[in-house]
């Protein structure tokens, strides 16, 4: 029966400790007034990870069954916390030519760039979201992707049998 108390008096020195650092960096913290975003990532039986967004884009990438190779979703978040659809990028031409069928015509990527070609939505079609529904399979290797910091692999958060994950944009005050 020690294990129990050895655990909560720990658990009590941490607490203890966290919330006097926290109180030291936001005492250093600037007063911005403005409250950051990040990306929570949920499924049916809850919360799975949330993830600072550091400024307002990210990306999620995945293996096309199809073709197999890597494409890319590129999202531009917007004042109202939904997030729109701004670019889509391959490293197979055909993955944008065939598999997405958008009206433009891709083109070679910046030498920087993740991948090797991009293209625009169609216009026609804007597609923002509140939350994205996504497939998290081994197979697809879904990963989220945002500036500066590591990529996160989604599809280790869920099993195969249950793999649909809601990203979604949250306040944090």
């Amino acid at each position: 029966m020690r294990k129990p108390a050895v655990v909560v008096a720990v658990l009590v020195c941490l607490g203890t400790l966290g919330g006097g650092a926290f109180a030291v960096a936001a005492q250093d913290a600037p007063d911005q007034g403005a409250s950051e975003r990040s990306i929570v990532i949920t499924n049916d039986d809850g919360g799975l990870a949330s993830v600072a967004l550091p400024g307002d884009t990210f990306a999620v990438s995945y293996r096309n069954s199809i073709y197999k190779t890597v494409a890319e979703e590129r999202y531009t978040v917007l004042p109202d916390g939904s997030f729109r659809l701004d670019q889509i990028a391959a490293d197979q031409l055909a993955v944008l030519e065939e598999y997405y069928g958008v009206p433009g015509a891709p083109t070679p990527a910046e030498p920087i760039d993740r991948r090797k070609y991009v293209v625009d939505p169609d216009p026609a079609h804007p597609a923002v979201f509140t939350e994205l529904s996504i497939a998290a399979t081994d197979l697809g290797e879904r990963t989220l992707h945002l500036p500066g910091a590591a990529p996160v692999s989604l599809w280790t958060l869920v099993d195969d049998d249950q793999p649909f994950i809601l990203l979604d944009i949250k306040e944090t005050p």
